[in-house]
């Protein structure tokens, strides 16, 4: 058994109940769940929080019970960081680290599998990382 740092947009899915991903994302959620634990670190919290008006209705969303939440390593940041300078050296036009840089260096650093619907970036910066995505569209 492993556990699986849950990406952002698998979370919008299923809160939002997406008509095209909530299914998918819901079915993986009880999979993932069922093999290991479920974690969030606090820039997946933040994105997701977007949509609530209080602290509180984002907690019960990202309910502790289910998710644990973890912070962001310092070994996994400077890896977001290396990751970053990578994607600038390439010719990325963002200014400061992307949150997927920062997911993506927390799942690699913690050895857990990453759930996510949108692998691309992942795959390119983070290439050991094991991540679970949809080979297609539903």
């Amino acid at each position: 058994m492993s556990d699986t740092l849950v990406d952002t947009n698998v979370l919008i899915d299923v809160l939002y109940e997406d008509h095209d991903w909530a299914g998918w994302s819901q079915a993986q959620l009880r999979e993932r769940r069922r093999r290991g634990g479920l974690v969030i670190n606090p820039v997946i919290y933040a994105e997701v929080s977007c949509g609530f008006s209080s602290q509180r209705q984002a907690d019960r969303a990202m309910s502790s019970a289910i998710y644990r939440r973890e912070a962001l390593p310092f070994d996994a940041a400077f890896a977001a960081g290396q990751a970053f300078l990578s994607y600038r050296q390439a010719g990325g036009a963002r200014r400061s680290p992307l949150p997927d840089f920062y997911i993506g260096a927390h799942a690699d650093f913690g050895g857990y599998f990453l759930l996510t619907r949108d692998p691309k970036r992942y795959r390119q910066y983070f290439p050991l990382l094991r991540i679970i995505a949809p080979d297609t569209h539903p």
